[in-house]
């Protein structure tokens, strides 16, 4: 990494950062799929000591462009409050599975198999609290057409419709939790974007069902993981996951909150007693969420009575 583009990212992103109440902990060089040099920044919030995220930029990125910096700003003012969370790193699915992503090796690389798509290595793990250890080891893929719609291939502009492409890809039962195994494809298309909204779309939900889905957020990642503590329960990440607003979001969590299932503060909410008396209700969700990942077969051919 050239020290002319180091000091131009730092400098970039320590004016990103504190416009987002973060503050640049390190800048270190470090090396993508290929062996290409990047930049790799951990950040904290101001005066939170034991909290960090990590970001790593292509060497070459040069996100004070006009067109990049907005995104880059609101990426970092969203992990901000994010930050803010018990474990920042979970995350629940519209079924209610509580998950958590980690090990992601940004930037994107190229296909090494020949095909015309951006690959990035992940996982993602189980976050019930208990011990299972089941995780999936995740590729997803972008074709060069889909990634025309992004404005670079990079961490801050690609991570939250990355995130909730796997958590579809969940929902739709095509990743399965394990204890080994190799990495599972996560494909990644036009489907999930609507070129006439210029927006991604990846679940039609009502109102009934993003209560549903805010409840066991609430409950897991508060309740289960965050002994408690409140969760950042406006966050756009989850919005763009239901099709929904951050505003929307905040109103559902009101009308709980005087129904005495969870305690909101602003833009955070903390499970109370009465919402995790539905623990028995929340774990039936897991177990049957879990089961659909997990591949069916036919009792007769398991026996070998099937006619082959």
């Amino acid at each position: 990494m050239t020290v002319e583009l180091k000091s131009s990212l730092v400098t970039s992103l320590q004016a990103a950062a504190a416009q987002a109440g973060l503050v640049l902990l390190s800048a270190t060089a470090g090396s993508d799929f290929h062996g290409q040099p990047t930049a790799v920044f951990q950040l904290g919030l101001a005066g939170a000591a034991g909290r960090s995220l990590q970001l790593e930029l292509s060497d070459a990125l040069r996100f004070d462009k006009p067109e990049l910096l907005p995104e880059m700003t609101a990426h970092l003012a969203a992990e901000a409050k994010r930050l803010r969370n018990p474990r920042p790193e979970c995350y629940v699915t519209l079924a209610g599975l509580p998950i958590a992503f980690g090990k992601f090796q940004w930037p994107f690389h190229r296909s090494t198999s020949g095909a015309d798509t951006y690959i990035v290595h992940g996982e993602m793990y189980l976050a019930d609290g208990g011990t299972s250890n089941l995780y999936a080891k995740l590729a997803a893929s972008v074709t060069v057409t889909f990634a025309e719609i992004v404005p670079a291939m990079e961490q801050p502009y690609a991570e939250t419709f990355i995130y909730n492409a796997i958590r579809k890809t969940v929902d739709y039962g095509q990743l399965e939790f394990l204890k080994s195994g190799n990495r599972q494809p996560v494909p990644v298309t036009t489907r999930y974007y609507s070129r006439w909204q210029k927006k991604f779309l990846f679940t039609e939900t009502n109102d009934e069902e993003r209560l549903a889905y805010l409840l066991r957020k609430i409950y897991w990642l508060s309740g289960v993981l965050g002994e408690g503590k409140p969760i950042w329960i406006a966050d756009p990440r989850d919005a763009q996951y239901l099709n929904t607003t951050e505003a929307d979001l905040l109103r559902m969590a009101g009308h709980e909150a005087g129904k005495g299932l969870l305690v909101l503060d602003g833009e955070f909410a903390a499970a109370t007693p009465q919402l995790m008396a539905r623990a028995p209700e929340y774990q039936a969700a897991l177990e049957a969420a879990l089961n659909f990942t997990k591949p069916q077969f036919n009792e007769s051919m398991r026996s070998g009575q099937a006619n082959m």
